[in-house]
């Protein structure tokens, strides 16, 4: 087995278990176009509706240290299938909830199963391609997740426009489960089950080596695997929050554009940041360096969070751009993944990636609840066919939010140690 993978064969099989992340990001930003009808259908308000797509964030980052615990002990194969077979059933309570509890309970149960998605695809590219294409191939990973953002956008506003919110979801499970049966079909957890060699690492292939307790232990006593957990939640949180929820309304009510059409500006954040995931990632890895470039992304992203806030009046041609830039620069997280990985133990990378992912779930779904309620707060009274109105003055309180996070990220960066790209576990250790 000196052969290693052709290349065409590790991409397929790492693509569609990728897709799962396909899935799980389409369900992540969906709500952003249902506003108006899941606030008329359960008869609730932007807090309550904050919370409710914010169970998504707040299950999928509880299970993120589970998950990579569970693709270090039995493969990222089992996992994803278990998953995909879960996540539509999650998607079709969601679809045919009749009160808000149900929704919840969907909702929850979604966001729990494709947790494993993200966490799988970096756990298979450690074992289908080479150390040095890492930040690369999940750079891919985002840019494959945020299509499934883009289709969650314009094309889902016309399908729920068309059929409703709740035919368009009941569409989606069924995707999600011959998605199941492909990745159970197809995907194997490394070449050597098809007569190749492998490209991970002698630790990361021995894994009864090492237990469940001492992954965690080892991952959660590196100092950087901290810095690097606040500073991915607080750069991708923003994002998520904006484009996968709160962005639309705002569009709508503020600057009274038409649904779809809103759905354009968010989602020319969204393929910003997928274009940006597999470009810095690879710039870092042509650098041989991951704290300069992240570095450099979280700046770019902080100021133009502070640029949307401070600037008014920005014409439509200028926010596209803006948002494009507010994207792509969010795109470094990427790095810090590819990081992560290199300041922890190879036979730990599925977990090390769990951990720092909660981060990026954790604090986008505090971030949707905390908007939600300041919003609330600062309501005027206004409703619309029994949707609340908020007004500029709320939103702008609402998107300090983001602000903040964005330069919390530039702090926690700065106080990382570089790699050069190489990993800094001693195998003697």
């Amino acid at each position: 087995m000196s052969r290693l993978p052709p290349v065409p064969l590790a991409w397929l099989t790492w693509g569609l278990l990728a897709s799962l992340y396909f899935v799980g990001y389409f369900q992540r930003v969906a709500p952003a176009v249902m506003v108006d009808e899941l606030m008329r259908d359960f008869s609730i308000t932007a807090t309550m509706l904050g919370n409710l797509s914010a169970l998504y964030f707040y299950t999928y980052a509880a299970m993120q240290i589970p998950s990579g615990l569970l693709a270090d002990a039995v493969g990222p194969r089992r996992v994803a299938t278990a998953a995909a077979v879960s996540a539509a059933v999650g998607i079709v309570l969601f679809a045919q909830a009749d009160s808000l509890w149900m929704a919840g309970v969907g909702r929850g149960l979604i966001g729990a199963s494709v947790a494993v998605a993200f966490v799988a695809c970096m756990k298979l590219a450690g074992h289908w391609f080479p150390a040095n294409r890492f930040a690369t191939v999940t750079g891919i990973s985002l840019l494959i997740g945020n299509l499934g953002g883009v289709l969650a956008g314009v094309p889902l506003s016309e399908a729920v426009a068309s059929v409703g919110w709740r035919t368009a979801m009941l569409a989606s499970a069924g995707v999600t489960l011959v998605l199941a049966a492909v990745v159970w079909l197809w995907v194997r957890d490394d070449p050597s089950e098809r007569g190749y060699a492998s490209h991970a690492h002698p630790e990361a292939l021995n894994n009864a080596a090492m237990s469940p307790r001492r992954s965690l232990k080892l991952v959660i006593s590196e100092r950087d695997t901290w810095l690097l957990f606040f500073a991915g939640g607080l750069i991708a949180a923003p994002v998520m929050t904006f484009a996968g929820l709160w962005g639309v309304p705002y569009l709508v009510q503020v600057h009274g554009l038409e649904r779809s059409h809103a759905a354009g500006f968010t989602t020319t954040m969204l393929l910003g940041f997928a274009i940006g995931g597999p470009l810095l990632g690879a710039l870092s890895d042509r650098m041989g360096r991951r704290k300069l470039p992240y570095l450099g992304a979280a700046l770019v992203h902080a100021l133009g969070w502070l640029a949307f806030l401070l600037i008014d009046d920005l014409s439509a041609s200028a926010l596209y751009l803006l948002f494009a830039a507010i994207g792509f620069s969010a795109g470094g997280v990427i790095i810090g993944f590819a990081f992560s990985r290199e300041v922890n133990h190879p036979g730990a990378a599925g977990t090390v990636g769990g951990v720092v992912n909660m981060a990026v779930l954790g604090f986008a779904a505090i971030q949707q609840s905390a908007m939600g309620w300041t919003l609330d707060r600062n309501w005027q009274g206004a409703m619309i066919e029994g949707a609340r109105i908020y007004d500029a003055a709320a939103y702008h309180a609402a998107f300090l939010w983001l602000a903040f996070s964005a330069v919390g990220a530039v702090l926690f960066v700065a106080l990382t140690r570089e790699t050069f790209c190489r990993l800094r576990f001693d195998s003697d250790d």
